[in-house]
């Protein structure tokens, strides 16, 4: 089940819980920095314990011995208490330095790990999930929310228990000394820990504020780098600057609200607190006794540092509900049910022969069908071409065909056999997708052939792929020839060579069925020649779909099924639908009246 879907009962326990299993492989780590912060807080009380000798040695006669120094007998107070206080700041620094050192390799791996989950978790997404999310949104879950969760799993951990392992010790001296006194700080908890409770609320609730504003802060920022090129020549750099602006102040004031609730809470806290050591200063000196002053010292001094560990651990609330709304983002992705392979069949090659059923189509979370029962057969080696106007439909069917998407109504056959019985990674294998939108990796041109499934074979074959696809004249005149990386994106290529460079990746998968979506658009007139004699041989002897927006790419093709509206409204070949003067023959002429002038010059 979503996590969206979760109740907003689940306590907050449930999700620390959850979160805490992260820890599991860090176990032995974690445990060694336990040990450190054990030996660190121990140290605490020791200091007031020095103190006391140092007090008691300013009344004492000269040469007094401070009788039972640890491991070494008696020794005089003007030694043994410098000695000891050596010894002890010794003994705290070894365990703050076991304790924080081995803590922060347990939170790096943390980070690594779940960095990791949600990356895994993005390959493995529907794509409805990347239709409903923002990439803004995923990157900032993956960057920012991430490191509000690690604080809230090990910052906050070394927090709780270092200062509270403190506040034991503390509180165990102090009740060993005087218990009667010790009562009066207990008695201030139980209003800690309502001032703690009350403030818990806001701060998880500001924490989710903050983590959508640095999200959509991401989003736009993404998106006016991406887009330079247009963001420039149409002048829209004021326009992101503004939106930008507004987006970083809303996020500035939802941090400042955190704030300014901790800043708040602090100080009163504070109050609270050292009200109950005036109570307790008076009570001394009221009820002072037979005490030494060195005993008193020690005990006012072991109180006094009660405040600081007793502030950090309830600031430390803060970023525990940080890490949980962070949590709350992060458990919401990994908990989405993955793309849905059912299949159980696998074939090592296919004929390629495709054939669509009364097949409709509406995509999910809407009511208006896409598609309306749509039926033809492409035989293996065919070419079946989809024209018509831009919102007929023509990308959501071959998209249906390697299952980026699921339909419901209806049936889609390769070889006979339904594509959902098929298994998701065997049924892409069998096809070569090339779209409009070309996406290239900032890495070398030979990789960005020979991607995925394709990085094992040899640079013979990425040579030959990309003279096939026309790139071999372009790519051989570039510094370092098939090694020249290319840039985010393809950036430093031309629309036309990105555009190869995805048709040579789809002549080397060699798959049986190749689907071509609008994949010549972006070429000039004079690579778009050479593009057509090379998919010539490309398409020979498999299976070929193309979504076509130049009808000259298409005129040789088997067969033509023109959609309109996500009905098919005419199916036939090039020189059978031009006669009819229907729908192609006035794309046909429309394209044609266009061009015309264009060729001529």
């Amino acid at each position: 089940m979503p996590q969206a879907a979760r109740s907003p009962r689940d306590s907050s326990l449930k999700i620390y819980f959850r979160l805490l299993r992260y820890l599991r492989p860090f176990v032995g780590l974690f445990g060694i920095s336990l040990f450190g912060y054990v030996v660190f807080a121990s140290a605490q009380p020791m200091m007031a314990v020095v103190l006391k000798y140092f007090v008691d040695g300013l009344t004492a006669p000269a040469g007094a011995s401070l009788h039972e120094f640890p491991l070494i007998g008696p020794v005089q107070l003007m030694y043994g208490v410098p000695i000891l206080l050596v010894l002890i700041v010794a003994w705290q620094g070894f365990g703050s330095f076991l304790g924080n050192y081995y803590l922060a390799r347990v939170s790096l791996g943390l980070i690594h790990d779940l960095r990791h989950a949600l990356f895994a978790s993005l390959l493995k997404l529907p794509n409805r999930y990347f239709d409903q999310n923002n990439s803004g949104h995923l990157v900032s879950r993956i960057t920012y929310n991430v490191t509000m969760v690690t604080g809230a799993a090990t910052d906050a951990i070394k927090i709780v228990i270092r200062e509270g392992l403190s506040v034991v010790f503390l509180f165990g001296y102090l009740i060993w000394m005087n218990w009667k006194l010790t009562l009066v700080i207990v008695c201030v908890l139980p209003i800690i820990g309502f001032m703690v409770k009350h403030a818990s609320r806001r701060f998880r609730k500001q924490a989710r504020k903050i983590q959508m504003a640095m999200g959509d802060l991401t989003h736009i920022a993404s998106e006016t780098i991406q887009g330079y090129r247009v963001v420039r020549s149409f002048g829209g750099e004021n326009y992101e600057s503004a939106r930008f602006k507004q987006a970083s102040e809303e996020n500035t004031a939802k941090q400042l609200r955190m704030s300014r609730t901790s800043a708040t809470f602090t100080p009163a806290l504070q109050f609270v607190t050292f009200s109950s050591m005036s109570v307790i200063l008076f009570l001394v000196l009221l009820l002072r006794g037979d005490a030494s002053v060195g005993d008193l010292v020690a005990y006012i001094s072991a109180a006094s540092m009660l405040p600081k560990p007793i502030r950090q651990l309830s600031e430390v609330n803060e970023t525990i509900q940080k890490g949980l709304a962070g949590a709350e983002s992060i458990f919401s992705q990994l908990d989405e049910a993955p793309e849905s392979d059912w299949g159980n069949i696998e074939r090592e090659r296919v004929a390629g022969r495709v054939e669509v059923r009364n097949l409709s189509f509406t995509y999910p979370g809407t009511v208006q069908p896409v598609l309306h029962d749509i039926n033809f057969v492409a035989e293996p080696g065919q070419m079946v071409a989809l024209v018509g106007r831009s919102g007929s439909g023509k990308s959501t069917l071959v998209n249906l065909i390697p299952r980026f998407y699921h339909h419901k109504q209806g049936q889609i056959l390769l070889d006979d056999l339904a594509v959902e019985d098929y298994t998701l990674r065997n049924l892409r294998q069998h096809i070569a997708l090339v779209t409009q939108q070309v996406s290239l990796f900032n890495d070398s041109i030979a990789n960005n052939i020979a991607y995925g499934d394709l990085a094992s074979l040899p640079r013979e074959r990425i040579e030959q792929a990309a003279k096939a696809a026309n790139a071999a004249e372009f790519i051989e005149r570039l510094p370092q020839d098939y090694d020249t990386l290319v840039g985010e994106n393809g950036v430093l290529l031309s629309g036309g060579q990105r555009q190869r460079l995805a048709i040579a990746r789809a002549i080397l998968k060699d798959a049986p069925l190749l689907i071509l979506d609008e994949a010549t658009s972006a070429l000039d007139t004079e690579s778009e020649r050479h593009i057509q004699a090379a998919l010539e041989s490309a398409t020979t002897n498999r299976t070929t779909l193309v979504i076509a927006h130049r009808l000259s790419t298409i005129e040789r093709a088997d067969l033509i099924l023109v959609m309109d509206q996500g009905r098919i409204v005419e199916r036939g070949t090039h020189a059978e639908l031009l006669p009819r003067n229907g729908h192609y023959a006035r794309l046909h002429a429309m394209q044609f009246a266009d061009a015309d002038p264009v060729d001529a010059m």
